[in-house]
C-alpha cells in the first residue's frame, strides 16, 4: 500500500492542476440517514456530508452541496447540474455503463428484509423497495411482488400500513429504524450481499476529478480517519478498512 505522504502529495498535486471551475458541486439525496439527511437546522448532514467535506479539504477544493431526488440523481449528474454523487450509491456494473465511480468509501455490505410480521414471506409476498436501487432490482428477480417508491421513508410506511409484507433495503439504513420501532418492526429472512460497496459517482469525462477524490479517499483509508467516521455514524459493528 502507498505511504500516506505519497497519497497526500498526489491529492495536492491533482487538486492544484486539474480544475478550472471555482466550486465543485456535490450531489446528494438528503433523505437516507445516516448516509445523508436534512438536519433540524435544514442543512444537509450525515456520514457522507462529513466525509465529503473532509475529502474536499484534503483535495484543497471548494465544494458546495446540492440535493436531488433519487430517481433523477444520475441523469442530473450527467447533464451537469452537479459534479459528484454522494448518496449511498452502490457501485454496480449497470451504473458504470453510464457514470464512473471512485474507489468505495463504504465497504460492500448486506441488504435486509424488515416486516411487522416475524413469518413474512419475502420470496412470494409483496416487498417494497426504493425505485432505481439494487434492492429493487433484486426483489424484481426474486419471485416476490415488487412495489417501488420514490423515497426510503415511503418503503417503510408501506410495511407499516399493510401495503407491503416487507421492505428490502440496506441493513445499515434499516437497523436504527427497527431499533426505534419498539418491537413493531423486525428483521426477517436472510441478509443478502449486494453491490461493490458505496462510492462517489462522477461523469465519465471527469477523469482528473475522479483521480483527485480517489487519492483523498485513499489517504483517509491509510491514516484511519475513514474508519473513525464509519464507526461514528454506523456503530462498532460496521465493516471497516
Amino acid at each position: 500500500m502507498k505511504k500516506l505522504a505519497f497519497v497526500t502529495a498526489a491529492v495536492a498535486l491533482t487538486a492544484g492542476t486539474a480544475f478550472a471551475q471555482d466550486v465543485i458541486r456535490m450531489g446528494t439525496e438528503g433523505a437516507y440517514p445516516p448516509y445523508n439527511f436534512i438536519n433540524d437546522s435544514g442543512a444537509v448532514d450525515g456520514f457522507e456530508i462529513e466525509l465529503g467535506n473532509e475529502l474536499c479539504a484534503r483535495a484543497e477544493l471548494t465544494c458546495e452541496w446540492v440535493t436531488n431526488e433519487w430517481d433523477s440523481i444520475i441523469p442530473n449528474l450527467v447533464s451537469g447540474n452537479y459534479d459528484t454523487i454522494m448518496a449511498g450509491m452502490s457501485i454496480t456494473d449497470e451504473r458504470e455503463e453510464v457514470i464512473d465511480f471512485t474507489q468505495n468509501y463504504y465497504p460492500p455490505t448486506e441488504s435486509a428484509y424488515v416486516s411487522t410480521m416475524a413469518d413474512a414471506d419475502v420470496t412470494a409476498g409483496v416487498v417494497s423497495a426504493q425505485a432505481a436501487t439494487i434492492q429493487a432490482a433484486h426483489v424484481a428477480e426474486s419471485g416476490a411482488a415488487l412495489i417501488e417508491f420514490a423515497t426510503p421513508e415511503e418503503t417503510i410506511a408501506a410495511v407499516r400500513n399493510g401495503e407491503a409484507d416487507a421492505v428490502f433495503a440496506d441493513y445499515d439504513y434499516l437497523k436504527p429504524i427497527v431499533d426505534a420501532s419498539g418491537g413493531e418492526l423486525t428483521f426477517v429472512g436472510d441478509r443478502v450481499p449486494l453491490g461493490g460497496g458505496v462510492g462517489m459517482g462522477l461523469r465519465e469525462s471527469d477523469a482528473e476529478l475522479k483521480a483527485t477524490f480517489d487519492a483523498a479517499i485513499g489517504s483517509m483509508k491509510e491514516d484511519g480517519t475513514l474508519n473513525e467516521l464509519l464507526v461514528k455514524w454506523f456503530g462498532d459493528e460496521v465493516g471497516t478498512y
